[in-house]
């Protein structure tokens, strides 16, 4: 195995069977998965139990926030994983193992209420929570993230030449839904909270990964992570449904929110602008990184961004555009598949 694995199991053995975690004589060490980063992921067994190790290179990826967020969502009862044990020079953590069932695998017609109920529940609390230093969503964090639309999607992986007319319509975009975000009270914003980020445990509240981002935000940006996920969709009544149900219940807990048409033309454009970053990242996983899994999550992505410019009067043309030139671009892509492209983006 590589160098890292190596370095991963001497620190588990030195640090941690000294806490009598494991049994030295009868443990193993598997890989589970890596994700969008450049993080990796193994299961530690020993004797039926297990634990979730996490390499996390220092050099590319912070391990700090995560501990320091995991321990500000325990108190206040979010279930994200214990932080057993962790190194952050050598960017190495043990976990609690919340087993292997994404949300993702177990949403249907069926099951989707009362999981986005627990879901939502958590949110909730989530949205609650009040670290005492967090990176503000702002201005400029919000527009670095829709040029990744921009910069890798429409630049990089469709080569299109953008003319000062098409820029200006673009930077109309982002401005637009960017300032929808600001217009929003600020919460405790997770930041990829969806389907993927969720991990389902029986009787049991979801468990809460991949939080090591969050930042101080618009109230609705983790709902239409959610609700407008780039991994499955529903049905619009029922998404807005939902939208209105998580309003009220911001209410009740005491927060000032506008009337329902307002708060769903945040939501909207909040997705807009998730969306267009969405994008971008997937486009970049597949240039930079050599991850071409995510481009088949852009169809779906891309639906949801032309449907809510196309009911966005100032949007509409924008839509429009989209339309007729980038949905084109895609069908004449390697990296698209025209049937995949005729079921999901809207007309």
């Amino acid at each position: 195995m590589d160098q890292r694995y190596t370095q991963l199991k001497q620190w588990l053995e030195r640090e941690l069977l000294a806490f009598n975690l494991f049994d030295i004589s009868d443990w193993q060490l598997l890989p589970v998965s890596g994700d969008a980063s450049f993080r990796r992921y193994f299961r530690a067994k020993s004797n039926g139990a297990s634990w979730i190790a996490v390499d996390a290179p220092p050099e590319k990826e912070d391990s700090q926030p995560f501990v320091a967020i995991a321990a500000e969502l325990e108190k206040i009862a979010v279930s994200v994983p214990h932080v057993h044990k962790y190194d952050l020079q050598q960017g190495f953590m043990l976990l609690e193992d919340f087993g292997d069932d994404l949300y993702l695998s177990k949403l249907n017609k069926s099951s989707v209420e009362p999981l986005y109920a627990d879901a939502l529940e958590s949110l909730l609390i989530i949205q609650s929570c009040k670290p005492a230093v967090l990176p503000l969503y702002d201005r400029a964090l919000l527009d670095r993230e829709v040029e990744l639309f921009r910069e890798w999607f429409l630049q990089k992986l469709l080569e299109i030449k953008l003319d000062a007319d098409e820029q200006q319509m673009l930077r109309f975009l982002f401005n637009y839904v960017i300032d929808s975000a600001l217009e929003q009270p600020l919460v405790f914003v997770h930041r990829d909270f969806h389907s993927r980020n969720l991990m389902y445990r029986e009787g049991k509240a979801p468990g809460v990964i991949d939080f090591q981002d969050a930042v101080e935000g618009p109230v609705t940006y983790d709902l239409a992570s959610i609700l407008r996920d780039c991994y499955i969709s529903w049905p619009d009544d029922q998404v807005y449904r939902w939208v209105e149900q998580y309003r009220l219940s911001l209410i009740e807990n005491g927060q000032i929110m506008p009337d329902p048409t307002h708060f769903v033309r945040w939501f909207d454009l909040m997705g807009a602008q998730r969306h267009l970053k969405a994008i971008g990242i997937f486009a970049r996983l597949n240039i930079r990184d050599g991850k071409s899994g995510y481009l088949a999550d852009i169809p779906r992505t891309m639906n949801y961004l032309i449907a809510v410019a196309a009911k966005t009067e100032e949007l509409k043309p924008i839509a429009g555009w989209l339309v007729q030139k980038v949905v084109p671009r895609m069908q004449q892509s390697q990296y698209f598949d025209a049937d995949v492209l005729n079921d999901w983006v809207v007309e």
